[in-house]
């Protein structure tokens, strides 16, 4: 990661501040991309996040990061990221998705060709995804489609 999400989120919202939790090597990469006027805005955890404790946030973004695992690690992990949210906060999923019927997009099918030779994960359609999300504790759950990737946001 370079850091680019986190530069972006504190441009567009001057009085947000994020913390990047990811592996001591990913935190690593991305303090070397930030500059001193971001420092006191963008904070690093080092961690592993089924392992490790997950910071208090009123909002955590998974981008492109549920597709490396499989519904009962992804599942874990949602639980996780619920028991750590602030009441009335969320999680923000970015994913490629599959169409309901698993007929398409074909590069969602390819990108879940690699998953499955390079993890224990795969592409999933909304539905799925939004069973996780529910049995994670997150309600009210909305989709936003894009181009290639969506969104995908749970509230608690």
């Amino acid at each position: 990661s370079t850091g680019g999400l986190p530069k972006e989120l504190i441009s567009l919202y001057p009085k947000c501040t994020v913390t990047v939790f990811d592996l001591p090597e990913i935190v690593e990469a991305s303090k070397n991309h930030c500059f001193p006027s971001e420092e006191a805005r963008i904070t690093f955890h080092a961690g592993d996040f089924f392992k490790d404790p997950i910071p208090e946030a009123d909002l955590y973004i998974l981008a492109r990061t549920l597709h490396n695992w499989s519904d009962e690690s992804c599942l874990q992990l949602l639980c996780e990221v619920y028991q750590a949210c602030k009441p009335g906060g969320s999680v923000l999923i970015v994913e490629m998705l599959l169409d309901e019927d698993k007929g398409g997009p074909l590069i969602a099918h390819f990108y879940s060709l690699l998953m499955l030779l390079f993890t224990e994960g795969k592409e999933r359609s909304a539905t799925e995804l939004n069973v996780l999300l529910h049995k994670a504790g997150f309600q009210e759950v909305e989709l936003k489609k894009g181009s290639l990737f969506h969104i995908i946001l749970g509230r608690k």
